[in-house]
C-alpha cells in the first residue's frame, strides 16, 4: 500500500505497528482503499438511517389500522367511522376506508350512506368496481410510501461485499509490490499491509449483513401489511355490496 514502507519499521520494533490496532490500520491505508472505506461508511450510516425510520413508519401504520380496526367493527354507522378515520391520519387502513367511503358516497348521490334505504338501482357490478377502484388506488400509494428507500439496503446488501473486496485486493497488491522495494521478503513483512486491506472486506460486510437483515425484514412487514389492507378491503366492499349496492 501506499505507507507500506512505513509499515516496514516493524521489523526495527516500532511499537505503533505491533499493537495491530484498527484504527491504526484504517489510518494507514493507501487512498484507494480509504475512499473505499469512506464509501461503505457513508452506505452503512444511510442504511442503519433507513433502518430506524423504517422501523417507526411501519410501527405506526401497523398501530394505527389495529386501532382503526377496532373502531370499524365496533360502530354500526359508517359515518361516524367515517368522522373517527379522519382523525387517524397515520392509518393506512383508515385512508383506505376513506377512499372507499367517499366513493360509495358519490354512487348513492347521499353523503350519509349508513342505511339500506340508500341502496342504488344502478349496475351494481360496475359500480362496486368502481369503489374496489378507489381502495386499491390508496393500498398501491400506501404500499410504494413503505417500500421506498427499501431499494438502498437492497443495493447495499449486494454491492458492499464486493466494494470491500475490491478494497482487500487492491491493497494486498499493493503490499505484495511493496516487497521488491524492501530487503526481507518474510511473512511478517507484508503482514501489516494484508491486515489493512482485510479490513475493508470486514467494512464491507458489517455494513451488508444489516442491510440485508433489515431489507427482508421490512418486504415481510410491508407485505403483511398490504394484505390486511386487502383483507379490509374485500370486507368493505362485501358491506357495501349488501346494503347499498
Amino acid at each position: 500500500m501506499g505507507n507500506f514502507f512505513w509499515r516496514t519499521a516493524l521489523e526495527s520494533g516500532n511499537p505503533a505497528t505491533q499493537q495491530g490496532n484498527v484504527s491504526e490500520l484504517v489510518l494507514h491505508t493507501g487512498p484507494a482503499v480509504q475512499m473505499v472505506l469512506y464509501l461503505l461508511l457513508a452506505a452503512s450510516v444511510i442504511s442503519w438511517a433507513i433502518i430506524f425510520s423504517k422501523f417507526y413508519q411501519i410501527y405506526v401504520a401497523r398501530r394505527g389500522s389495529r386501532r382503526f380496526a377496532r373502531v370499524f367493527w365496533d360502530t354500526a354507522n359508517l359515518p361516524s367511522i367515517y368522522a373517527a378515520s379522519i382523525e387517524m391520519s397515520t392509518s393506512p387502513m383508515a385512508q383506505v376506508f376513506r377512499a372507499g367511503y367517499q366513493e360509495l358516497t358519490r354512487l348513492t348521490g347521499n353523503s350519509e350512506p349508513s342505511k339500506p334505504a340508500n341502496r342504488v338501482a344502478a349496475n351494481g357490478t360496475g359500480e362496486i368496481e368502481s369503489v374496489g377502484l378507489a381502495m386499491q388506488r390508496v393500498i398501491r400509494e400506501h404500499v410504494r410510501w413503505l417500500e421506498r428507500s427499501l431499494a438502498f439496503l437492497a443495493t447495499t446488501g449486494s454491492t458492499a461485499p464486493f466494494i470491500g473486496l475490491f478494497g482487500t485486493v487492491w491493497g494486498i497488491m499493493n503490499a505484495f509490490q511493496g516487497l521488491s522495494s524492501v530487503q526481507s521478503s518474510s511473512l511478517q513483512a507484508v503482514a501489516p499491509g494484508i491486515a489493512e486491506a482485510l479490513v475493508a472486506t470486514a467494512v464491507g460486510l458489517g455494513a451488508a449483513i444489516p442491510a440485508v437483515m433489515a431489507y427482508n425484514y421490512f418486504r415481510r412487514q410491508v407485505r403483511l401489511l398490504a394484505s390486511d389492507l386487502e383483507h379490509f378491503s374485500v370486507e368493505f366492499l362485501h358491506i357495501a355490496r349488501r346494503y347499498f349496492l
